[in-house]
């Protein structure tokens, strides 16, 4: 019998996938997560964008713990966290749950294959083991992000990828896209 899948929690340790290694590729991602999160795009994150992103993403935040985590980094006199107090708040979080980030030499293969399946596994909600046209439009839709509205467009992305004409992306095809996404000036 299976057992239903469990709903990520802001209460548990993150896998140190969720700390980018790239320094300017973590930057980038940064600025777009921030850009989510800010809905009304007024440069600021407040804390009921905050907690409002973090369900959506099914991360339930308690709100006492987040004003406390959170509103230490809000500047006095202002509605919310700014780019760069979000960057600050990011990177607290970040060497308090995993330490600071120390460049590795030659970074591991199987870590990073460990990372990708993780990465993967957001997408693939069934669990079969395939990224669908509805699936990639769920996790886009929770992300906000405008490509989700048409059904057309997410089918056309998964055609960008299927190798296999299958009409789902496989691991395989999953990781072939990662690994050839090119983020200039970097």
């Amino acid at each position: 019998m299976e057992t239903p899948p469990t709903k990520p929690s802001l209460s548990k340790k993150p896998s140190p996938s969720f700390r980018l290694r790239n320094g300017s590729l973590n930057a980038l991602r940064l600025r777009r997560v921030f850009d989510l999160f800010d809905r009304n795009g007024d440069g600021e994150i407040t804390l009921d964008e905050m907690e409002s992103a973090l369900d959506t993403l099914g991360l339930g935040a308690d709100r006492a713990g987040l004003e406390a985590t959170v509103g230490a980094y809000i500047p006095a006199g202002a509605n919310g966290l700014g780019f760069n107090d979000f960057e600050s708040l990011h990177r607290a979080l970040g060497d308090a749950l995993f330490g600071p980030i120390v460049e590795e030499e030659e970074p591991q293969k199987e870590g990073e294959d460990e990372d990708m399946k993780e990465a993967f596994r957001v997408f693939d909600e069934n669990g079969d083991g395939f990224i669908s046209a509805a699936e990639l439009q769920a996790v886009l839709k929770k992300l906000g992000l405008a490509e989700a509205r048409s059904l057309a467009a997410v089918q056309e992305m998964i055609c960008n990828v299927d190798r296999d004409r299958d009409g789902q992306v496989d691991f395989g095809e999953f990781k072939t896209m990662m690994q050839g996404v090119t983020v200039w000036g970097a």
